[in-house]
């Protein structure tokens, strides 16, 4: 009698991305809530890093680099919405705002210029 039915050699048991959601979203969370840009900017990458990682993981994209990028367009989006939120005062709110937009931007030229330039690299996944 097998004592692992079911579980083969060629499948791997742990994956590291929970970890790096579980600590991507509050990172990014505090820095949007408190304005703090290079919290919010840093978490969001963290975050939207790691759902591209198990998106990869488990084949819905062909490429972390393009899940990446089409991650940045959801990102851009809130920023977008909490700048019209905002409207024409200047407030904390437009802060963060230009943070997510920022961060959004950052997100697709890196997709972007990773599916380009790095789309023969190997990572480790």
């Amino acid at each position: 009698m097998d004592e692992n039915p079911g579980v083969s050699e060629e499948y791997r048991m742990v994956s590291p991305w929970p970890l790096f959601v579980a600590l991507g979203l509050p990172i990014a969370e505090i820095g949007i809530l408190f304005g703090l840009v290079p919290l919010a900017v840093g978490g969001l990458f963290l975050f939207c890093g790691s759902i591209a990682g198990i998106l990869r993981e488990n084949e819905y994209v062909s490429s972390t680099w393009r899940g990446l990028a089409v991650l940045s367009v959801p990102v851009v989006a809130g920023g977008l919405a909490l700048w019209y939120a905002d409207g024409a005062t200047a407030s904390d709110l437009l802060i963060r705002a230009y943070s997510m937009i920022g961060t959004g931007v950052l997100m697709l030229v890196a997709g972007l210029g990773g599916d380009l330039f790095a789309r023969d690299a190997e990572i480790g996944i």
